[in-house]
């Protein structure tokens, strides 16, 4: 396996005021100390409750089928997310993410994930966050503010924040876990739809835009999936439930549309692909994020290159710290 040195280097709020002011609000709600999902949760058999699917929705959608799991740079390949308000030019940003869920059971840490944006607004900001066993227990924050060249430490942010000026939310992206909705099971039936995308015209194609796929996936149209509907625990908040299309057999998400009072405010779409050489069949990873608020239009599509995902490597024992993100180059 590769070493990787260390040396080298996810509302509609505005996006990271000051690059990191949003995440000073602290969560909008606590719970009591509560177990979360299982690392090692075994892969499920025979008929299964809606909270059993969530789970294992969790269990995919935080990697626990590896060890660590990344969105790398190779080449020219690199994540980017496009940004696009109705009526306006996209924007774009790049960036790497690297998960790392090797700790055990015993260790107050559960999980580390570090973001680095390569380009655009965001250029040269670092993000790293330190989730924890106790699911009581808030997520931890580190960002290195570029302009500073400094580390700021921030509470866990809201959850409806949005992640790096998107459409989806820091509750999308990283905080929302099983025991912040309750959930109902609708039944099964066939997908029968292509994913959404974002689709740019001639004279608004960029370097980072202009091989990005020109259609949404339709791989998973005609598979079978768990229709799975989610009623927010949060009072006064953005939705009142979501329901969410969940592949059958690798209990991969594959959309979520969120309602409030009846109507439908937003869509996510996910484009999930094997990776690895497990049998688990939860053994997945992004081909691309596609989000749509419908209020204004707005849309973002976060596109991964096959090539840039990455499953079980090995890094260097402080890649996930401060010296990390001290030296990410603006």
């Amino acid at each position: 396996m590769k070493t990787i040195s260390k040396k080298r280097g996810a509302t509609m709020r505005n996006p990271f005021r000051a690059r990191a002011a949003a995440l000073a609000i602290a969560s909008t709600l606590s719970f009591s100390a509560i177990a979360g999902v299982a690392k090692d949760l075994p892969y499920p058999s025979g008929d299964l409750t809606a909270d059993q699917i969530i789970d294992q929705v969790y269990f995919v959608n935080h990697f626990y089928a590896f060890k660590n799991y990344a969105i790398t740079k190779q080449g020219k390949d690199i994540t980017v997310l496009v940004i696009k308000g109705e009526g306006k030019k996209p924007t774009t940003n790049t960036l790497e993410r690297y998960l790392n869920n090797e700790y055990p059971a015993d260790d107050a840490t559960k999980a580390e994930d570090l973001a680095i944006f390569r380009s655009g607004k965001l250029k040269g900001t670092g993000m790293l966050i330190t989730d924890y066993q106790d699911d009581a227990k808030s997520q931890s924050y580190m960002i290195w503010l570029p302009a500073l060249r400094k580390i700021r430490r921030f509470a866990q942010p809201a959850h409806d924040d949005a992640w790096g000026g998107s459409d989806f939310t820091f509750g999308d992206v990283t905080l929302r876990k099983p025991m912040h909705e309750t959930h109902e099971l609708m039944g099964k039936e066939t997908f029968n739809d292509c994913l959404g995308y974002i689709a740019i015209n001639d004279d608004e194609q960029t370097r980072y835009t202009k091989d990005l796929p020109k259609s949404g996936s339709c791989d998973q149209k005609g598979k079978e999936v768990y229709k799975v509907k989610s009623t927010t625990k949060f009072e006064s908040w953005w939705y009142d439930y979501r329901i969410s299309y969940i592949d059958a057999k690798s209990f991969a998400d594959y959309r979520s549309e969120y309602f409030k009072n009846g109507e439908m405010v937003k869509v996510i779409d996910r484009n999930w692909v094997p990776l690895g050489k497990s049998d688990d069949p939860r053994a997945v990873g992004w081909g691309y994020w596609y989000g749509k608020t419908l209020a204004t239009g707005n849309q973002t599509w976060a596109v991964i290159p096959s090539n840039v995902n990455a499953v079980d490597q090995s890094y260097d024992s402080d890649w996930w710290s401060e010296s990390t993100l001290r030296k990410i180059k603006r």
